[in-house]
């Protein structure tokens, strides 16, 4: 190979290094820039916007003030500037401040980057989609601004009309490997309706549909059209229920009110006590009270719409059995067992209460107590230990969870 041949091909691979470093360079200022740009536009940074009300299995925040990985438990606050993700096989919910809840799917993750809940038109809640999917009820901050609520993935833009849904961004490892649908975010929408905003464009999406936007991989002009949302003729086979769904749906019907019922008390000032056990004592004495005279509408109305309710019973020949009841069960077994009951008495031995998490919008309870009377003629006493998880909703506390143990 000749002086000059060599000479050339250095000169080119000196013009691709110089390439491939100025490229490279631009990337870690792009980066650099991308990440001023945030810590910028975030001034509620490290602000808390969410408490973890349900969870199953790995989920973790990382990032934030503290710039630390933690494991998430129930009960624990989640952060503006948080990444939060969630194992393959984990789930969550958070509810947020304005009464609102975020379900994190399996593999999902997301942050937080704009909070406030001020009770005012200044309220906002920005969420970045990065992968996977969330089920989002909105709270009053959807009702209060509605343009002040969105969603942003790698692909379009999400807000909302006071709703139900679930976002979905289906990375490109995904699309084409595991199922037949393309690289790009998806919206199903349960109640309310959303626009989905791409490409220029919007697209409104109503209850039972699913609009999806593509990756805008290709920046041709003459692709675009291909770039413009859709809805599809059908809902994608990757929407599955999650573990705590059944719990959302009987939430959602009444999500509307209770937002709005939590606003009215935001913007009254009202201020909340925490002081556990005269809750919990106040709570059982209206039980107890409701009960004595026969009052079954006012015993259902103590409880939520998604609240279980399990008995574990002594039979007759000494093992035990358990019942469980949906909300509707139990409001139908209460009207049957208020009307055949006479003469009930009752004394409650012990009542202990604690927090469940730092916002004091939710208590535990146990309770020792002996009831007595006639039951459908028949004679009965027991003693019996109650659990009960208080929630307040609306300025009312309501049991969520509901457990009694014969003894």
């Amino acid at each position: 190979m000749n002086r000059s041949s060599i000479r050339a091909r250095l000169s080119a691979f000196a013009c691709v290094f110089s390439f491939c470093w100025m490229l490279v360079c631009g990337m870690l200022l792009s980066a650099s820039a991308m990440a001023a740009d945030v810590k910028a536009s975030s001034p509620d940074a490290g602000k808390r916007f969410a408490s973890i009300w349900r969870i199953k299995g790995d989920v973790v925040a990382s990032g934030g003030a503290s710039n630390a990985e933690r494991r998430l438990r129930e009960g624990d606050p989640v952060y503006v500037g948080e990444r939060v993700r969630s194992a393959s096989t984990a789930e969550a919910v958070l509810k947020t401040d304005d009464a609102g809840f975020v379900a994190v799917r399996p593999g999902a993750e997301f942050v937080a980057e704009r909070f406030a809940a001020k009770g005012d038109a200044s309220d906002s809640f920005t969420m970045r989609l990065i992968t996977g999917s969330l089920r989002i009820i909105t709270g009053w901050i959807g009702h209060n601004n509605r343009a002040g609520h969105r969603v942003v993935t790698p692909t379009a833009t999400i807000g909302i009309r006071g709703t139900d849904h679930e976002p979905y961004v289906l990375a490109k490892n995904l699309a084409g490997a595991k199922t037949t649908y393309r690289e790009g975010t998806y919206d199903k929408v349960n109640r309310g309706g959303t626009t989905l905003q791409a490409a220029g464009q919007n697209l409104d999406i109503d209850a039972g549909k699913v609009g999806f936007a593509r990756s805008a991989t290709f920046k041709e002009r003459a692709l675009m059209t291909l770039m413009l949302p859709v809805l599809l003729e059908k809902v994608p086979d990757f929407y599955v229920p999650g573990e705590f769904d059944a719990e959302l749906d009987r939430y959602s019907q009444s999500a509307d009110e209770t937002s709005r019922q939590q606003l009215e008390q935001k913007r009254k000032g009202t201020v909340t006590i925490c002081a556990p056990n005269p809750i919990a004592k106040d709570w059982l004495a209206q039980l107890d009270g409701a009960i004595v005279r026969g009052n079954a509408s006012g015993i259902i109305a103590m409880f939520a719409l998604e609240v279980a309710v399990r008995a574990i019973v002594i039979k007759k020949d000494g093992s035990t059995a358990t019942i469980e009841l949906a909300r509707d069960e139990f409001a139908q077994s209460a009207i049957t067992a208020i009307k055949q009951l006479k003469g009930y008495k009752h004394r409650r031995i012990s009542i202990e209460a604690n927090r469940v998490d730092s916002s004091c919008e939710r208590i535990g309870v146990k309770s020792v107590v002996i009831e007595q009377g006639l039951q459908a003629g028949k004679r009965f006493r027991f003693e019996s230990q109650e659990e009960f998880v208080l929630e307040l909703r609306a300025g009312k506390w309501l049991a969520i969870k509901a457990e009694t143990t014969q003894r």
